[in-house]
């Protein structure tokens, strides 16, 4: 089996790790050190995420409890103890075995939590019933070391000893073994674990006598002995998924704990310098589907025939139930599916060979070794390529194989099809012609995965961290071969880069020039070089193709639970017309695009610049006004706002007319949205005495003193100022400005303003008030203050006489 392996180390170096657990939601791992220490980490981050200091001495046991937010840690010191991960609460610590706990399993379902000691048995705690031990299970002579619960009984769980037996029990029951197996004859066995096939009664046993054995519980015998290790094997168990078994002995291949993750392919080993993470296989599912919707899907060795069909209950990124017919089991397992470019075939590539079956009814048509499958354009929908090995490539013609060599001078790792076969290495992708084996262009990038387009002129390279898009010229291939200027690196003006973005691809489909591809948590399509998300996702989806007849999208996730969502072919079409300029064919397109999708279009086209004809198609009146101001047409924005009676546009299109110089749109711009200090900067800013007199009047009744105060005192009206101090009630203020500015007011307020302290209860202060004509001492030039105040009036009536 050829399996895509990827390795992350999540703990610092040195640490011996003694146990490690996979969290079943987050990614998370946890480890129990020698040290009695317990950390959780985040493998996909590396970073730390809580540690534990239980102990000080070695913690050999650990599980998490995710329905409960618990970890359940067995040590040296006799101790089982609980945490809240969450919280860092100690939920529980009492002393559960009189000698080393070696084990725990958590029950799936049920409030149990089995431990294995060195004291030779196995209890079973209830944690609804403040952690009582509520059956001991006895039976084992020697230490033991592994227990194991069975997933397609709960009830059931298996136990290893060093005493060289495994037992069955049954939770519940009595307290001795259901059965006994004599599993090693020298040696003890380390590790047990229950196959999780349901048609596969097995189990595993790892043992010091260095080999590891398959059992079959029905008939109680070994079905298999695995041998290869050169020390003692410190566990076995079956992948969550994939049909192999790991194992790890004390001779370095791996270490002392293990634990798998359903779901996500990952593998955890621990040992003496820390815990490694491991994904094998690809997380992609093999699953192909064909223009009409005919979905095939293999789950193992098993594969089935769906037909998706949308109607009008189908809702976007909603599960949808569909009905499968079984087409049998395949001989190999695979690890990718692909319909040929015609959609007559139906390729798996899997174990190192590969098998062709017509589409309708998977009929086989071809078979061979391969490591890889590639299969070519439209064009010539029944050619293939199949990587034989790292140094070996074979080319078919309609099924049928051809003498043709390909010139490279590294080793390839896969395939990738198309327009032009891509020949992937570890210093980058080579692109080749189909017809002739002749070398086109290196591209010194790591990728993953290629996407062509249907007329194959642009192409997507995703990366690991990044992905680029490059438009193929043939004509300019052909040029440079016909006049023998091809390079070791091939042509260069082959391929002319468009766009690159630094976001990791994880599947992509070409509609027109329009490109759909999934992340790690959107769905987006890019035209160009701008992007646009057509939904959020939570969980990695991989695009499986799109139904014009639907106008709707479809997805699988690694389950091949089928999702999709609503895009409009009418919309992808006519932006492709537009990103490649055909604006006729966009202006036929235009009238066929739903309603709902114009701001949309609008929108694309203001990207593309081409803002008139956006400001045409919107009929979103937020959208237009925005246009409207970037054509600088302020009366047209002026009746948008006017129609649509809203504040914030009438303020918009102020400000871009006030910018223009146009006061007067400015000044009724401002005056429609109420936007009162807009208009006290306009009105003192231009000298529009009627202006500030009206915006006084509004800005008191809008309870805006201070602009009403601003406005009087700009006209120099200081009695309307004072009357706006005064009915505000800051009489306080309103003496003081009296005082400055109209003195023979002053003691009428300052009588307001005693009053006013009188009545709450104040009277002590307003005592120590002077009142201005009566204090004589605290105010000795008053009279002089009122003369002053009374002769700008005198020389005004003489001058106007």
């Amino acid at each position: 089996m050829r399996l895509d392996i990827q390795a992350k180390t999540a703990s610092s170096p040195k640490e011996r790790v003694k146990a490690v657990d996979f969290h079943p939601n987050d990614p998370w791992i946890v480890t129990a050190l020698y040290s009695g220490h317990i950390h959780i980490y985040n493998y996909e981050t590396g970073s730390t995420l809580k540690t534990f200091e239980t102990t000080d001495v070695p913690a050999r046991a650990v599980r998490f409890t995710a329905r409960k937010n618990w970890l359940v840690c067995g040590s040296d010191d006799f101790m089982l103890r609980a945490y809240n991960y969450n919280t860092s609460e100690k939920v529980a610590s009492y002393e559960a075995h009189p000698d080393y706990i070696r084990a725990i399993a958590v029950h799936p379902t049920r409030p149990f939590v089995l431990t294995a000691s060195d004291d030779m048995t196995i209890k079973c705690w209830d944690w609804e019933q403040s952690w009582k031990c509520i059956q001991t299970f006895e039976g084992h002579s020697h230490y033991v070391m592994g227990l194991a619960i069975n997933p397609k009984d709960p009830a059931q769980f298996a136990s290893a000893s060093l005493d060289r037996t495994v037992k069955i029990w049954t939770l519940g029951s009595v307290s001795t073994a259901s059965s006994t197996l004599e599993a090693h004859s020298t040696k003890g066995v380390n590790w047990v674990d229950f196959c999780p096939y349901l048609d596969r009664p097995f189990i595993l046993t790892a043992s010091d006598d260095r080999s590891v054995k398959v059992w079959d519980l029905t008939m109680k015998s070994a079905v298999a002995t695995l041998e290869g290790h050169t020390q003692n094997v410190s566990f076995a168990a079956y992948h969550p998924e994939l049909p192999i078994i790991i194992s790890g002995s004390e001779d370095g291949t791996t270490g002392f704990g293990m634990a798998s993750q359903r779901g996500q392919q990952g593998i955890g080993f621990g040992f003496d310098e820390g815990v490694v993470i491991i994904k094998m296989g690809k997380e992609e599912p093999a699953v192909s589907m064909d223009a009409s919707g005919k979905l095939i899907s293999v789950k193992n060795t098993d594969v089935a025939l769906s037909i998706i069909q949308a109607d009008e209950s189908t809702k976007d990124n909603e599960l949808m139930n569909l009905t499968t017919k079984d087409l049998g089991q395949l001989e190999i397992y695979p690890q990718s599916l692909k319909h040929s470019p015609n959609e007559r075939f139906v390729a798996v590539c899997g174990d190192g060979e590969y098998l062709v079956f017509t589409a309708l009814a998977w009929r086989q048509k071809a078979f061979g070794s391969g490591l890889d499958f590639a299969w070519a354009s439209k064009v010539n929908g029944n050619d293939f390529a199949v990587l034989e090995s790292a140094l070996s490539i074979k080319l078919y013609r309609n099924f049928v194989e051809k003498n043709i060599n390909f010139d490279f001078d590294s080793r390839v790792e896969g395939l990738t099809g198309g327009t032009l076969l891509g020949l992937r290495g570890a210093d980058g992708i080579a692109f080749y012609d189909w017809q002739t084996a002749g070398l086109v262009r290196k591209i010194d990038v790591d990728v993953g995965n290629v996407f062509w387009s249907e007329d194959g002129r642009l192409v997507c390279l995703a990366g690991t961290d990044a992905f680029y898009i490059l438009r193929f010229s043939p004509e300019n291939y052909a040029a440079a071969v016909e006049a023998s200027r091809v390079s070791d690196d091939g042509v260069d003006e082959a391929f002319e880069i468009v766009a690159d973005f630094n976001e990791a691809v994880k599947t992509g489909k070409w509609i027109g020039d329009c490109f759909i591809f999934t992340t790690v948590n959107k769905v987006n399509y890019l035209v160009g070089d701008r992007t646009y998300t057509i939904a959020p996702i939570n969980v990695p989806m991989y695009i499986l193709g799109y139904i014009y007849k639907d106008s709707r999208l479809y997805l699988a996730d690694r389950d091949t639970n089928i999702i999709s969502f609503t895009l409009s072919s009418s919309v992808l079409e006519y932006q492709t017309c537009v990103f490649r300029g055909d604006m006729n064919i966009a202006a036929e397109i235009l009238p066929t695009i739903p309603k709902s999708q114009l701001t949309k279009i609008a929108r694309f086209l203001e990207d593309q610049g081409q803002i008139e004809l956006a400001f045409e198609t919107t009929d979103d009146s937020e959208h237009k006004l925005e246009l409207a101001l970037i054509l600088h047409r302020l009366n047209v924005a002026y009746d948008i706002a006017l129609e649509a009676k809203a504040d914030q546009m009438f303020k918009s299109v102020g400000d871009a007319a006030l910018k223009a110089g146009n006061i007067v749109l400015a000044s009724q711009c401002f005056s429609q949205a109420h936007d009162l200090g807009s208009l006290l900067l306009l009105h003192s800013s231009t000298c529009d005495r009627n202006g500030l007199n009206a915006l006084a009047i509004e800005a008191l009744g809008a309870g805006a003193h201070n602009i009403a105060f601003s406005c009087r005192w700009l006209l120099g009206d200081l009695r309307g100022c004072l009357d706006i101090l005064t009915r505000t009630g800051r009489l306080a203020e309103a003496a003081f400005f009296a005082l400055t500015y109209q003195p023979s007011l002053a003691p009428k307020v300052v009588a307001m303003w005693q009053q006013l302290l009188d009545q709450n209860k104040k009277s002590r202060i307003s005592k120590m008030i002077g009142t201005p004509g009566e204090d004589d001492d605290l105010f000795p030039e008053w009279d002089e203050w009122i003369r002053l105040e009374n002769e700008p009036i005198a020389e005004e009536a003489a001058t106007a006489s």
